[in-house]
This record gives structure tokens, C-alpha cells and sequence, in this order.
């Protein structure tokens, strides 16, 4: 019954551990997907600067055409701060997720190791029990 229990107990390990690398890869991607989105912003904004009026005078055809790429470019502004504000979400949930799972193989290794302890107090205990006899062994004469 205890043999039972400890496989058991070793499969849900082997489980829960491979979870947690799951969890945590998932996590690594939402980092890396948070990052890049905040970079994609960044880079919309300075393209919003360089596209901004300057002081000296322009032809109304250039003027319009920099209007038009500054709407442009603030739309995509905020879909860009759309997509960091999911992303970073995205990144909250995966680190919760990832505790879970942290959480869950934690007491899966506790389990075990009281599983171990349990076991190694039955062999002792046993052994304790054991009758005591000297067998007298003899050489060959």
C-alpha cells in the first residue's frame, strides 16, 4: 500500500514539475511579449516626434500630409498602449499561474518527503520488533 502511494505520489510529482516548467515558459514569453510591445510603443513615439510641425513654413500639401501621418501614428499609439496595458496583464496572470504551480509542486515535495520519513519510521519500527537471535555459524571442520 505504501509502494502504491509512493509511486503515486512520485507520478504527481513528475506531473506538477512539468507544469511549473510550463508555467514558467509561459511566463517568459508574456515578459518577452510585454517587452517588445513597450519597445514597439517607444519607437511609435519617437516617429510621432520626428513627424511633429516645425517652426519654419511648409506648403499646405506637405502640412496635410504630416497631419495625416500624425493620425496615423497616434492610432497606432493607442492600439500600441492597448496591446502593453493586455500584454502586462497577460504578464500579472502568468506570474500567478506560475505561484500556482510553484505552490502545488511544493506540497506534492512535502507529501513526499513525509511519505519518506513514514516509511523510514515502519523499517525502524520493524526492526525494533524483529526478534533478536545470535545464529552461532560454525566453520567447516
Amino acid at each position: 500500500m505504501a509502494d502504491a502511494r509512493s509511486k503515486t505520489l512520485a507520478r504527481i510529482h513528475r506531473v506538477r514539475t512539468l507544469q511549473l516548467g510550463l508555467t514558467r515558459a509561459d511566463e517568459a514569453r508574456a515578459h518577452d511579449k510585454f517587452a517588445s510591445e513597450q519597445a514597439l510603443s517607444g519607437r511609435i513615439a519617437l516617429l510621432a516626434e520626428a513627424v511633429a510641425p516645425v517652426h519654419e513654413t511648409q506648403v499646405a500639401v506637405s502640412l496635410g500630409a504630416a497631419a495625416h501621418y500624425r493620425d496615423r501614428l497616434q492610432q497606432s499609439a493607442n492600439a500600441a498602449i492597448e496591446r502593453v496595458q493586455a500584454a502586462e496583464y497577460h504578464v500579472e496572470r502568468a506570474a500567478e499561474a506560475t505561484r500556482a504551480a510553484k505552490r502545488d509542486q511544493s506540497a506534492v515535495e512535502k507529501l513526499l518527503a513525509r511519505a519518506d520519513a513514514d516509511a523510514v519510521l515502519k523499517a525502524i519500527r520493524a526492526m525494533e520488533e524483529a526478534p533478536a537471535f545470535r545464529r552461532v555459524r560454525h566453520d567447516p571442520c
